[in-house]
């Protein structure tokens, strides 16, 4: 019992607060007459363990009453693109394939159950990062997913400007 509570108080109090996203924006769709309205937003949200790569996210977020208080389950439409936006330099574990896989951002999208993830891969024959969004349950995941690749290639040093 005092696992199950404790179980229970991570997903309501830690779990919100473990995904770090900044919000570039969002569209209503859907009027709801009590409460926000349904809506679809966009996040970015930087890999933890390689800089110099950003991933932008956008998904649906359900509105009403329901929404409003934390208790809606979103749907689990999203779609993913991520892009090199600085120099990247791999970690040996990732460029030996040891973390593939790596959890890199997980969003919390119903009260109990239910969350957003993003993983991580590495293709080393072709230098890439690949970047995978999926919803999952605890009980049952949703095979709705999202794809982006990131090539890894050469940050030229920013042109200064002449006097």
């Amino acid at each position: 019992m005092i696992r199950t509570l404790n179980l229970i108080l991570f997903v309501v109090l830690v779990l919100p607060f473990a995904a770090h996203a900044e919000l570039v924006g969002e569209v209503g769709t859907k009027f709801k007459l009590v409460g926000p309205n349904d809506k679809i937003v966009v996040e970015v949200f930087e890999d933890p363990d390689i800089p110099g790569v950003a991933c932008y996210l956008s998904r649906a977020k359900t509105g009403g009453v329901s929404g409003a208080v934390g208790v809606a389950e979103d749907t689990s439409d999203a779609s993913l693109a991520c892009r090199q936006v600085g120099p990247i330099s791999l970690p040996d574990e990732i460029a030996s394939g040891k973390r593939d896989g790596d959890e890199v951002f997980k969003k919390r999208t119903s009260l109990f159950t239910k969350s957003m993830q993003v993983v991580r891969f590495y293709d080393a024959p072709r230098n890439t990062l690949v970047y995978l969004n999926f919803s999952d349950r605890i009980i049952e995941g949703s095979p709705k997913n999202s794809l982006s690749v990131v090539v890894i290639r050469p940050w030229a040093a920013p042109v200064k400007p002449s006097p």
